[in-house]
């Protein structure tokens, strides 16, 4: 199991985005009623392309690092599950190896992701 490597936040630090749907007439007075909380105004939100500093080729590799840790499992465990080296898996998060189809597919089923996912862009 991979470790916490940040202290959780504070009640002060910690943050809420709240998005409502609801009766255009009632937009201001929702508004004010989220200020008197507390809420401030967020801009509004960029497009991940914009927001994430990946290229097209790296997005494979960086999807396979998100996958990996979203279930919780280290570059060995992930090799020893799918029979590819951990020094393979190493480059292809790194984007030093590209991720062959056949290697899709193996990591896929050990991650529950369509191996799609893992060809570039």
């Amino acid at each position: 199991m991979l470790a916490a490597t940040r202290k959780p936040l504070t009640e002060a630090q910690a943050r809420a985005f709240l998005t409502f749907i609801g009766p255009a007439a009632k937009r201001a007075a929702a508004i004010a009623a989220m200020h008197k909380l507390g809420f401030v105004a967020q801009e509004e939100a960029r497009p991940w392309r914009e927001a994430l500093p990946y290229a097209d080729d790296e997005l494979p590799g960086v999807f396979l690092a998100g996958a990996r840790y979203r279930e919780g499992l280290t570059q060995a465990q992930l090799a020893e599950a799918t029979g590819i080296p951990r020094r393979h898996i190493s480059e292809m998060e790194g984007g030093k190896r590209p991720i062959g189809k056949q290697n899709a597919r193996k990591l896929g089923e050990a991650l529950k992701v369509d191996p799609r996912r893992f060809w570039a862009a």
